[in-house]
């Protein structure tokens, strides 16, 4: 069974920036809303994104499990499409396939692949008037009759901070406050706050459960970040 881990922030709060450092053969991107990447990608070792991909396209490659690590960038435009999608149709029904097309997704993801397996949920949340923080979701049957943060053993927040020569840096954030959705194991991150760096995320998760490195026998330069 795969490990789901959620990256929870803003839009410009560094969520995409975060894949820099990983190179082409490591991780298969899914650039659900065709944007770029935010961060110079060039050579053998530029990273190869799917772009403009549904969840027809993203369960069938996380499915075949030839990498040990997806990103979906950013897994909130799925179900925004997919309502724009069905603006037309009437009745409740339409929530309830929304709803369920995304936690088949959430399935594929964890049963769907094998124990080496990272899947990085990039998501954009939202706030309650006492500003408590939770993922951007459609209707409310994912939030009442699932919890869609509770289906990850791990959640990262991402916030920006000032930095001591005063300009703006991005930083993840690994442990909850009370508002935050954060969320990780213990001792799994030696500091509640690190750089903005998934790689370095991938890393820790992996020495902290035994798992297999994130290319160890199973792929090449020559294959497709989206297979």
């Amino acid at each position: 069974m795969g490990t789901l881990c959620m990256i929870l922030g803003r839009s410009g709060s560094g969520k995409s920036t975060s894949l820099r450092n990983f190179k082409r053969d490591e991780v298969g991107v899914f650039a659900v809303a065709g944007k770029r990447m935010p961060f110079k990608s060039s050579g053998e070792n530029a990273l190869q994104v799917a772009y403009n991909v549904g969840y027809d396209a993203i369960n069938k490659a996380i499915a075949r499990n030839t990498r040990r690590a997806y990103v979906i960038d950013d897994a909130t435009y799925l179900m925004a499409f997919d309502n724009f999608s069905r603006a037309k149709e009437v009745g409740y029904d339409k929530f309830v396939t929304m709803a369920v097309s995304f936690e088949n997704l959430l399935k594929t993801a964890s049963s769907g692949t094998d124990d080496d397996t990272i899947t990085y949920f990039l998501m954009h949340p939202e706030f309650s008037e006492s500003g408590r923080e939770k993922p951007r979701t459609i209707g409310k049957m994912l939030d009442q009759q699932l919890c869609v943060e509770g289906m990850f053993p791990i959640v990262i927040d991402c916030e920006t901070r000032i930095g001591d020569d005063g300009r703006p840096r991005h930083v993840f954030v690994t442990q909850n406050d009370g508002y935050n959705l954060a969320k990780t194991p213990m001792g799994m991150f030696a500091h509640d706050e690190m750089d903005n760096d998934l790689k370095a995320v991938d890393t820790a998760i992996r020495e902290y459960w035994g798992m297999r490195p994130i290319t160890e026998g199973k792929t090449d330069n020559k294959e497709k970040a989206n297979g």
